[in-house]
């Protein structure tokens, strides 16, 4: 959730939390230069990395991960390897630096507007007022924020309140919000989860109820395992009401709720979307002896200590959306606003089924086949009316 993740008093922190649903995601390590990796270790300063290319421009592209490494196998990393790749393609060249704690992150952002970098990288909703107070002051520089749907007020500042009467596309044409349609991740790894089950009860935990980016995963989740198997029951809950803390970064109360959970319910199957506290989830799951499915990275790759009982994740495909916004930038196309990713452009997906100890049915690969090419065609429903707002009791 990055998550990643962290309600202005209520809302603001917990969609905070959007971009950190989970705590782990990527299969490759990035490839800095040694002053990149020592900079990745400390948060102290800049990273040098230029992108390799035939034909090098005077284009700089810099990026601010979130507090932690730049090789962390989730956010971080996958933003970086995004910059990294487009930076190439563009002769481009591209730094990082990784911030000590969240104080550092105007600081940081400043460092590359007074270096005079092109476009900057800020990388989760942390980040998120930083950088629209940055594209405000510095209407020429491009800024990308990843996992963020900018909210403004009538002058472009960042709107507390959520009101987001100001139209930040226009007052910050500079600026792009990159989000995701967490509901349709949500609903393949619903195929896999209903599939696997033995007893037709599943189940699934999210941070806080009124976070709109868990709530579409999980109402993707739901309608994908009953398109599989129209019996089975899907049995719904969250760590906290409003405590973010217990929501989404422990991972002691996550495994004890979740052992709970498990026990009441009488699951076999477990879907997590709670950032560390979820990561206690999968662990409880392993322990319990039944199958887990990670979510927003490739949590098999992530966070090994639950290999034995993960089957797959729900993925957000950081690198490709980073990749893909850089490129409309260099290409004169780009536009500010939010930048939505889905099926249509490889924004989303499920991660590969790495455990060859658990079987998957035969009639899974098809099933998933198809509905990925339904949500490319557009026709086929990934979440309900109220997308985005939890329902249920």
């Amino acid at each position: 959730m990055t998550a990643k993740p962290r309600m202005a008093l209520g809302i603001l922190a917990t969609l905070a939390l959007v971009a950190a649903c989970s705590s782990s995601g990527s299969s490759n390590s990035p490839s800095a230069s040694p002053a990149a990796s020592a900079a990745a270790s400390t948060g102290a300063s800049m990273a040098a990395s230029p992108a390799a290319s035939p034909a090098a421009s005077s284009m700089k592209i810099g990026v601010v991960t979130d507090v932690g490494r730049v090789d962390d196998k989730n956010f971080n990393q996958y933003s970086y390897e995004g910059a990294k790749t487009a930076g190439a393609a563009l002769g481009a060249t591209v730094n990082y630096v990784v911030p000590k704690d969240a104080s550092d992150y105007t600081k940081d952002i400043q460092g590359f507007v007074d270096a005079n970098y092109n476009i900057i990288v800020t990388v989760g909703f942390n980040l998120g007022d930083a950088t629209i107070k940055a594209a405000k002051a510095n209407p020429n520089i491009w800024f990308i924020a990843v996992d963020v749907a900018p909210c403004v007020d009538a002058t472009g500042a960042p709107d507390s309140t959520f009101a987001c009467k100001g139209d930040a596309s226009t007052l910050l044409p500079h600026l792009v919000g990159i989000q995701f349609q967490e509901d349709q991740a949500g609903y393949l790894a619903g195929i896999v989860a209903a599939s696997v089950s033995k007893t037709a009860k599943i189940g699934q935990i999210g941070g806080i109820n009124n976070n709109p980016a868990v709530v579409r995963y999980m109402q993707g989740f739901e309608l994908g395992a009953k398109s599989y198997n129209p019996n089975v029951t899907v049995s719904s809950g969250f760590f906290s009401t409003g405590d973010l803390g217990k929501a989404y970064g422990d991972p002691v109360f996550g495994k004890t709720f979740s052992n709970q959970f498990i026990s009441q319910k009488g699951v076999d199957v477990l879907f997590q979307v709670a950032g560390a506290t979820g990561n206690g989830a999968l662990d409880a799951a392993c322990a319990a002896n039944i199958l887990a499915i990670g979510v927003d990275v490739d949590q098999y790759v992530s966070y090994p200590t639950a290999d034995k009982c993960i089957v797959t994740s729900a993925e957000k495909h950081l690198a490709n959306a980073v990749s893909q916004t850089i490129a409309k930038i260099g290409a004169g196309t780009a536009k500010g606003g939010i930048a939505k990713f889905d099926a249509t452009n490889d924004g989303i997906g499920y991660s590969p089924f790495h455990n060859s100890s658990i079987k998957i049915p035969a009639d899974v690969q098809g099933k998933l086949d198809a509905a990925v090419a339904a949500m490319k065609a557009g026709t086929l429903k990934t979440c309900p009316d109220k997308c985005g707002t939890w329902t249920q009791s």
